[in-house]
């Protein structure tokens, strides 16, 4: 997602039910720094509106008509890469969500919480962050690859990763593509995939759920981008 400064921030709006819609609008028009450019009710308007659009950030109800399971944010994770993506949810499963994450989402937020976490989704993924609803939070992090179980404390790296590794490697868990990491450090694209490769050796983490959940524990999402 490209940085966001003092410019509007445009959002599109995706959901199946109108009122979740109405109850979205109200609480984006008490910002006055956001413009809803698109409200739609499908997955295929989802995706044919960010292409037109190029939104900042979309935000999407993940079982809306049309999203075809997760083939949508898969689409929009090449076709759209300036466009942060927030997922609505009933779903608390781990396994799903780890592969909402996958897909490069940036925001995962349950419908069952208050409006107040939508609006700090995006306050968190226009600074470019990644946000997770706290319940959802509490179920991944302890319960990730890296022994850490019912503690949020940091687990060291078994090598040191240099500061080169560390940094393409919370780009990749923020969501940027190798493409979008190159351009970022001034470096080529092969660069970036043998950083990355000795730094996921180094943590024999594989996946990019897992770069996720590491990244978390480290605190690494919590710094500004470079």
């Amino acid at each position: 997602m490209r940085n966001v400064t003092d410019e509007c921030l445009q959002i599109v709006i995706g959901d199946g039910h109108p009122m979740f819609i109405d109850g979205i609008r109200a609480l984006l028009h008490t910002i006055d720094t956001l413009s809803i450019v698109a409200e739609v009710a499908t997955g295929s308007a989802a995706y044919r509106s960010i292409l037109d659009y190029s939104p900042h950030i979309a935000i999407l109800d993940s079982a809306m008509p049309g999203m075809r399971g997760l083939a949508i944010l898969e689409q929009l994770r090449t076709d759209a890469e300036g466009t942060a993506v927030i997922i609505l949810s009933d779903c608390e499963e781990t396994t799903y969500v780890h592969r909402v994450l996958a897909t490069g989402v940036r925001g995962y937020v349950l419908k069952r919480s208050t409006g107040s976490s939508i609006i700090e989704a995006v306050h968190a993924v226009s600074r470019g962050g990644l946000y997770l609803d706290p319940a959802v939070a509490a179920q991944i992090i302890p319960t990730g690859v890296f022994g850490v179980s019912g503690t949020m404390g940091r687990k060291p790296a078994g090598r040191t990763l240099t500061d080169r590794e560390r940094e393409v490697l919370r780009l990749i868990a923020l969501g940027f593509t190798n493409k979008e990491v190159a351009g970022r450090l001034g470096i080529t694209t092969k660069s970036i995939e043998t950083y990355k490769t000795r730094a996921t050796d180094k943590l024999d983490i594989h996946s990019r759920a897992k770069i996720v959940q590491y990244a978390m524990i480290q605190g690494w999402l919590e710094s500004p981008l470079p």
